[in-house]
């Protein structure tokens, strides 16, 4: 169990930190200020703040993890009035570069202030009783402000905003997430291959030895051989001679290659007829690299393909959520370190392409959003954003909940 659960945390974890670092890299590269950088979600346990400002941190649950990019419809800083708080003050030019709200943290030589008023956007001030008098001291631009529950993270002025980036940078940083995943699937398919020793190749009717003890090989099959016929069919790749092996129900078969002919009697094996071949087997490097990327093509089609029946044919039954998941990574964990790898491929991939639904929620609803900006040639308003935002939220919890309510009953059915 514990394996299972470490195998289960490392996976997850890896998945939701390289989808969080495209968000990152991105929000930066668009000029978007990016206050914290978590992987996990609740109270956190590791913290370190970057020299750009950006604080990394690392949470208890390891369900998730978020990007906070400053903005509204993203991250935004509260301070309500009459609320106490110590500032930091640069004694040289007497500018505030930092503004206490916790009790948790405490400063040296930290001014006392209940605030009355600030604004961190625009004016860059904050605005308060200090010793019985009202003062108002201007904020630096990089300031950071502790929040409550002692997370110090940067302000956000308005030129470092989500809104005030550019229509390409915002849209590329919404796709960014989903395309890291896209990218690690690929190489861990990749990754796949070359642990194999090569790619099976499905489209050819030569055939691999896989077990010396099965038939195919005393009858004097090898590998390499192209099998022609099969009991006097045509065999052109590998599924006409997997098919017609299963038509036999254990009966001899006659087996032609292009000088000889076989007489080879499948052998039961846990239920299923076999003679001990499996797909030729590529192996160059250039195979190992194409082929891998054709795991992750046909590894994201067949997921569209489940969501697409999902659309037409509703049902709880057809989704998995973290139960789900754990679940999964028991099975691979007992198996090895290639089936995790590739369990890892295909949860990344699913990541991505959910990620691209269309729900305001989620990175394709964003993405939604920023076509709609694109074609109208101006920005939706704030709260009715802010609203379908809220919307696609409640929507997402409700799914969340109900999905891992399945889980959950499905394990004692």
């Amino acid at each position: 169990m514990i394996q299972s659960l470490v195998t289960f945390i490392i996976v997850f974890g890896v998945i939701v930190c390289v989808h969080e670092y495209g968000h990152l890299f991105f929000a930066k590269k668009a000029g978007i200020l990016v206050r914290e950088f978590a992987i996990g979600m609740g109270p956190k346990i590791f913290a370190h703040k970057a020299k750009d400002g950006t604080l990394y941190t690392i949470r208890i649950l390891p369900l998730g993890g978020y990007v906070r990019m400053a903005g509204w419809g993203e991250d935004t800083t509260e301070i309500k009035t009459g609320q106490p708080a110590s500032l930091t003050l640069n004694l040289e030019n007497n500018v505030v570069t930092r503004v206490n709200l916790s009790d948790k943290a405490q400063f040296a030589q930290a001014l006392p202030m209940l605030v009355t008023k600030y604004d961190f956007e625009n004016a860059l001030t904050i605005t308060g009783e200090v010793n019985g008098e009202i003062k108002t001291y201007a904020v630096d631009h990089d300031a950071t402000i502790v929040e409550e529950d002692a997370t110090e993270v940067r302000i956000a002025p308005l030129d470092v905003q989500y809104q005030s980036a550019s229509l390409l940078g915002r849209m590329m940083t919404n796709f960014a997430g989903p395309m890291n995943n896209f990218i690690l699937g690929a190489i861990a398919f990749v990754l796949i291959a070359f642990m194999q020793g090569g790619v099976q190749d499905f489209n050819s009717n030569q055939v691999t030895i896989s077990n010396k003890n099965l038939p195919a090989y005393q009858a004097g099959l090898r590998t390499g051989d192209a099998v022609e016929a099969v009991n006097g069919a045509k065999i052109t790749d590998w599924y006409d001679l997997s098919e017609a092996i299963s038509k036999t129900n254990g009966k001899a078969l006659e087996l032609k290659t292009s000088d000889k002919t076989f007489t080879i009697t499948p052998k039961k094996t846990e239920g299923t007829y076999l003679i001990g071949v499996s797909p030729l087997l590529k192996t160059s490097v250039s195979d190992k690299l194409t082929g891998g990327l054709k795991m992750a093509v046909d590894s994201a089609f067949t997921i569209v393909n489940a969501l697409k029946d999902l659309v037409l044919r509703p049902s709880l039954n057809k989704l998995g959520g973290p139960v789900a998941m754990y679940q999964m990574s028991e099975q691979v964990t007992r198996e090895g370190l290639a089936p995790i790898i590739q369990f890892l491929a295909m949860l990344s991939i699913n990541l991505g392409i959910f990620n691209l639904i269309p729900i305001p929620a989620l990175d394709g609803g964003k993405i939604f959003m920023n076509i709609i900006e694109a074609i109208r040639r101006k920005p939706m308003k704030q709260e009715s954003e802010s609203l379908i935002t809220l919307i696609g939220v409640g929507i997402m919890l409700v799914l969340m909940i109900a999905v891992t309510w399945n889980d959950i009953m499905r394990l004692f059915r």
